[in-house]
């Protein structure tokens, strides 16, 4: 088979054309009247007579035949139909093999009824008159089936057949010179349109530079017989008809031109496929670029995240309130340094994902899926983890910094009543291991034994602050004090030695008591001094005790509650020194006793270690501390308005900044739903939204710097407003993410309007359906509303065909259908994309319709970065019959778009032939128009479908 009869089965269009007179057709228009009066020059008729023999016999002798007569040997219509089965590939029926009229009719009936299924609707021929050998209408059918399989399908630069013929001859010869191609008569006359042809696709043929436009003759005869023995293409035409005629038969140029278009279009094929290749190649390596630079953000973001989590996650709490400090100013540090620049890289990231997924739906490649643990939803999943351990990691900071100071505050009490406690301690263990009553008077026995009853007393008195001393020991041990094991040491000696005395005061008193009944006299009023004098002292104590007790308060309420305390303390002081002055009085009648029977001042009352002095020094004491801790309480009050203070200034401006961004969201989100306006018009809305959030930041900033003043202040809680720094920061964090995303969203909407054709009135329209059907106004259409908008759009659905169309626009099957994916559906009906098909096909050419491809043969017809790319990807091809290093051109380009290309067997000998989408398009009318006998004629088509025929392909 030929290169002419092989391109001609590979060209699969149907179409319609009418004919007048039989050969006259619709889209190749009457030039002038000057041509209609010379249709039926001899000249002519002569010229068409020897082109179609010779063309009929260019296809014929390819089945063993050919024809001397056009009229006469076609009269039986055996030859007509060979001829159609040559040049079109496919079986007619089985002709009639009788002689008599009408199997000759039969015949050349299934011959017309073939050309009429091509699409081709004859007008006024008729089978009788091909039989009775009539020469107009022989002549007409014939160039009629050259239109339809030799001129139709020729296609240049969205021209066809005659048009694209011409053009094409014109781009061809437009740098020779002397050479003006017009039309398909006189511009032909010099030979040199011919000669131009030949030397622009075969400069070893002819040497153009030799050739003289005064020798017409010489030119032409040059150019026939070098076409017919270089480039198999018979010689159709005499040089002598065309000189000798004023105006050559137009259809015998066009005949024979088309055989030197078909003879070069396999080169130009070849170089259009070269072309279509290093496109999609160059598309596939820039997305590849991009894939590859997400992969490295996503690692390096994901990186940072997996070192910075288990630090936010650690729990191990510091011994210490400064190094607590010193962790919470390292947090600080990572929110205001470190965080930020990654939510920025987050949000690129984010960006640079959605424009990557846009560019390959453009260019119809499949969506990249990044590697495993890598998607967007991974990301933000580790993001989110990040951000829980962060808002843990800062409360556990705050209530650890609480601990630490109620420990250093419990620990310092432990150490003061512990301090006293020993001191009252020192000493008792020896008082009351001393046998001193054995060498004592009866009145020193007597006096003994009262002191050792008040010690008792005091004891008993101590008891409370031992329980104490042991209950602050115990929290702390709860409270995992880091000092804890020298508290429970000191504690543990307490105890002992509270037992220990507790063992030998009743030793001593029994000891006592046995000696008391040798002895009689008591001193009644030491005795009473010392019992009265023990709780007074020792409610002093207590009371110096609380007066020098530290506190730890955190509202102004509580500060009052202790000024409450303190004014009733103050209260109880007239009771306390009635009982001062009643203890003096006891004091003083010692003293009278003593001097009235002649006792020496000198003499110490031995039932008390307690004295006079002793009591008044400490009453002066707890006077001059009442005011102190008047004055420390006070501070306090001070201190907490200032507190209160730094309150209510962060409140006010939270209670502003709040709402504020609030209000920009809402901005925000009516900007993109707007319709109203263009796609740049709402860009330029959210450029000018975006500059006001930026020139906001300041603000943040400064509620920043007031956050921190409180927390260095110690203040945890704030009564005058709802927001938090933490709301403040999250919200501000999503009002930067949500202006940055949805600019990113309108950013796609542009790039897919533009890269699809769509107008901005398509844009709005698809806005205006989108939002009309968004009934709960949430960004997305549910399933049933995305029906209705189809619906209302004119789509007849069924439930299979539904199905396929939300596999399209929701394949993650959410049941919601976003703006984006309801843009590129709408657009995907229309738009025309490069295919896997069309990529196999350009493949197909430069193989030389071979199943495979060579190495050398991709590197003569790609560029060398391309041709690299193809060997260095394209698998080995596996078929029977390949020579080593035979590549697979159809699974690298499937592979390309992600599709499984299917195949069925064609004809005997003919290579698989891929299966190819029908589009769904429709022509609602056609309006056909044309001329017979000087007549307008007009004629309707109505719902005429393209497909796409496979001749090969069964």
């Amino acid at each position: 088979m030929s290169d002419y009869t092989g391109a001609m089965m590979m060209t699969q269009v149907e179409t319609t054309v009418h004919y007048d007179n039989g050969y006259e057709y619709d889209y190749m228009m009457q030039e002038d009247e000057w041509d209609r009066d010379m249709l039926l020059d001899p000249a002519w008729e002569q010229q068409q007579r020897k082109t179609f023999t010779a063309w009929c016999n260019s296809h014929l002798r390819k089945a063993g035949t050919q024809i001397e007569n056009i009229e006469e040997d076609f009269r039986n219509g055996l030859k007509l139909m060979l001829l159609l089965e040559v040049i079109s590939g496919e079986r007619l029926p089985k002709p009639d093999r009788g002689k008599m009229r009408f199997h000759k009719i039969a015949n050349v009936n299934k011959a017309l009824d073939f050309i009429t299924s091509k699409g081709v609707k004859l007008v006024s021929i008729g089978a009788e008159e091909i039989v009775d050998g009539n020469v107009k209408m022989t002549l007409g059918m014939i160039w009629t089936i050259i239109l339809r399989f030799a001129i139709q399908d020729i296609s240049v630069e969205e021209t066809s057949a005659k048009e694209g013929l011409l053009l094409w001859c014109q781009r061809k010869t437009a740098p020779y010179r002397n050479v003006n191609v017009q039309n398909f008569h006189v511009s032909w006359k010099d030979g040199l349109a011919f000669c131009a042809l030949i030397h622009r696709h075969r400069p070893d043929l002819l040497d153009y530079s030799k050739l003289n436009k005064d020798d017409p003759l010489g030119n032409l005869n040059l150019a026939f017989d070098i076409a017919e023995k270089h480039l198999d293409i018979p010689k159709m035409l005499d040089a002598e008809d065309i000189i000798n005629t004023p105006k050559p038969d137009e259809r015998a140029i066009m005949t024979y031109v088309s055989c030197f278009y078909h003879a070069f279009a396999g080169a130009e094929q070849a170089e259009t496929a070269a072309n279509r290749i290093c496109k999609v190649l160059g598309v596939n390596q820039e997305n590849e670029k991009l894939m590859e630079e997400y992969e490295r953000l996503a690692s390096e973001l994901l990186e940072w995240i997996r070192r910075t989590t288990p630090w936010l996650e650690n729990r191990t709490p510091e011994k210490t309130m400064s190094e607590m400090q010193r962790k919470l100013e390292d947090f600080r540090d990572y929110r205001r340094q470190h965080k930020p620049p990654k939510v920025q890289e987050k949000c690129q990231l984010e960006i640079n994902f959605n424009t990557l997924q846009t560019k390959l739906r453009i260019s119809n490649r499949p969506a990249f899926m990044p590697s495993e643990g890598k998607m967007v939803s991974d990301i933000a999943s580790a993001w989110q983890g990040l951000e829980q351990a962060e808002k843990g990691y800062e409360e556990w900071l705050l209530t650890e910094i609480r601990r630490l100071e109620r420990l250093d505050h419990l620990a310092e009490k432990f150490r003061q009543k512990a301090t006293n406690h020993e001191n009252w301690a020192s000493g008792k263990e020896l008082l009351l291991s001393q046998k001193d009553y054995e060498t004592a008077t009866l009145t020193e026995i007597r006096a003994l034994l009262r002191k050792h009853e008040a010690f008792e007393s005091d004891l008993a008195a101590h008891q409370d602050r031992v329980e104490q001393i042991a209950a602050i020991a115990q929290e702390l041990n709860e409270l995992d004090y880091h000092d804890v094991a020298s508290v429970n040491k000191r504690c543990q000696s307490i105890c002992d030695l509270w037992d220990k005395l507790g063992t030998l005061t009743q030793k001593r008193r029994e000891a006592l008591e046995r000696t008391d009944k040798l002895l009689e006299t008591i001193d009644q009023l030491f005795l009473e001094f010392a019992k009265r004098s023990a709780p007074f002292n020792n409610w002093m104590e207590g009371a110096m005790e609380d007066l020098q007790d530290m506190f730890i308060v955190h509202t102004i309420e509580e500060v009052q509650s202790l000024l409450a305390a303190h004014e009733q303390f103050k209260a109880t002081l007239p009771e306390a020194d009635a009982e001062r002055q009643a203890i003096m009085g006891i004091n003083n009648e010692v003293l009278k006793i003593s001097q009235s029977y002649g006792i020496k001042a000198s003499i110490i009352n031995p039932y008390s270690t307690i004295t006079i002095e002793e009591l008044l020094n400490k009453w002066e004491k707890v006077k001059q501390l009442v005011p102190q801790r008047d004055g420390s309480l006070q501070e306090e009050m001070a201190r907490q308005h200032t507190h209160e203070r730094l309150r209510r200034q962060f409140a006010a401006q939270a209670n502003l900044i709040g709402p504020w961004i609030q209000t920009r969201m809402e901005e925000i989100g009516r900007c993109s739903l707007e319709i109203g306006g263009t796609l740049e018009d709402q860009m330029t809305q959210l450029k000018q939204c975006e500059h006001v959030i930026v020139a906001y930041k300041p603000n943040i900033d400064k509620l920043e710097g007031d956050h921190q003043l409180i927390q260095e202040s110690l203040v945890f809680d704030n009564k005058h407003t709802n927001y938090t720094m933490e709301h403040i920061r999250v919200g501000w964090e999503l009002l930067l993410t949500t202006i940055a995303r949805t600019i990113n969203e309108i950013e796609t909407q542009i790039l897919t309007r533009d890269a699809k054709g769509i107008s901005q009135q398509q844009m709005s329209e698809f806005r205006s359906s989108f939002n009309h059907f968004d009934r709960k106004k949430n960004g997305a259409m549910e399933t049933d509303d995305f029906r209705a908008c189809l619906i209302s759009m004119g789509y007849d659905l069924g439930e299979v065909e539904f199905a396929r169309i939300m596999l399209l626009v929701d394949p993650s099957a959410t049941g919601r259908v976003s703006f984006q994916s309801f843009v590129d559906f709408m657009t995907r009906e229309t738009a025309d994309t490069d295919t896997a098909e069309q990529v196999v096909a350009s493949f197909r050419i430069l193989a030389a319709d071979k199943p495979y491809i060579l190495v050398e043969e991709l590197r003569r017809e790609l560029p060398p970065e391309q041709a690299e790319y193809c060997i260095k990807r394209m698998p080995p091809y596996a078929g029977p019959g390949a020579p080593p290093g035979a590549l697979d051109y159809t699974a690298f380009s499937t592979a390309l778009y992600g599709e499984i290309m299917p195949s069925i067997s064609g004809a005997p000998g003919a290579p698989p032939c891929p299966i190819l989408p029908m589009p769904r398009r429709q022509i609602p009318f056609v309006m056909i128009t044309f001329y017979e006998n000087n007549v307008l004629y007009s004629h309707e088509i109505g719902g005429i479908t393209f497909a796409h025929e496979a001749n090969t392909c069964g």
